[in-house]
């Protein structure tokens, strides 16, 4: 049986865990059963039923505080996703005994996690070898895209996991209702961009240099050529804005293409009432 999962990332702050609480309750409205897995070994509380806690296996704290390893909280945080990367086994037999198909990976915000190590693919490959459609779910504060030098680093980011993890992958810009009316009229600049013209109006002051400047229209081209990376609004007051975003990803995860169609059932009939067509 095919199964369905969401990897929903981005840096602390973008509003993850309030993501995965929303959409628990979402899915109670629409009549879908969604559980959330807990991958994030530095979490300390939440908003939403955790079916699986990967703080079970292993904490940032056990990390830090082991005399012999003397992490901190970002170097724990990475040995704590190495050491479940070695311990799979012990993730699937958690999933192995869920009924409901439809699942939420609740992960670490650290980006280094998602560009130059290898943990997060790994992760990947094992959910799609327990026959898990995949898609990555990236999300993004708008109180911090809605400046163009940090909306591009934002789209860089989002990039960057993009061609590391190889899946379907979806980017959200969350906390729209934070927006103050303001910044709401300038949201289309960035749901619709053209990176180059953005970077223009930012970066055309003098006090910029020549290299400066060919380096951000280089990397303006680049997106806006191949169209790379667009953004979802998501406002997590409305439950509309909700389930748009919801249906972009059950898209992209080809939700429910594997059910097959409901066929007729033929009626068991009483031999005693089966008419035969005479009287008598």
């Amino acid at each position: 049986m095919v199964r369905y999962a969401q990897l929903v990332m981005g840096p602390a702050g973008s509003g993850k865990s309030t993501y995965c609480s929303n959409m628990v309750k979402h899915g109670e409205s629409i009549r879908r059963i969604v559980h959330v897995v807990n991958l994030d070994p530095a979490a300390e509380h939440f908003d939403y039923p955790v079916l699986v806690d990967v703080r079970e296996l292993i904490q940032v704290d056990d990390a830090m505080e082991d005399e012999s390893l003397r992490f901190g909280p970002n170097g724990g945080l990475v040995f704590c996703m190495e050491y479940l990367s070695q311990n799979f086994d012990w993730l699937h037999e958690q999933l192995d005994d869920i009924e409901d198909d439809y699942i939420l990976f609740d992960c670490p915000g650290q980006i280094e996690l998602y560009t130059h190590i290898p943990v997060m693919k790994q992760l990947v490959e094992a959910l799609q070898k327990w026959n898990f459609n995949v898609c990555s779910v990236y999300l993004i504060d708008s109180q911090f895209l809605i400046e163009a030098s940090k909306f591009v680093s934002g789209v860089l980011t989002a990039l960057s996991t993009m061609v590391n993890l190889e899946t379907a992958h979806v980017n959200v810009m969350t906390k729209l209702d934070l927006l103050s009316k303001k910044d709401k009229k300038q949201l289309d600049r960035y749901l619709e961009p053209t990176m180059q013209g953005l970077l223009y109006d930012e970066f055309e002051d003098d006090k910029f240099s020549k290299k400066f400047k060919k380096l951000n229209a280089a990397i303006a081209a680049m997106i806006d050529d191949y169209s790379l990376v667009r953004f979802l609004p998501l406002d997590q007051s409305d439950e509309d804005s909700i389930n748009y975003v919801l249906l972009q990803i059950d898209t992209c995860l080809q939700f429910g293409e594997d059910m097959e169609p409901r066929e007729m059932r033929e009626q068991e009939e009483d031999p005693d009432q089966v008419d035969s067509g005479f009287d008598g």
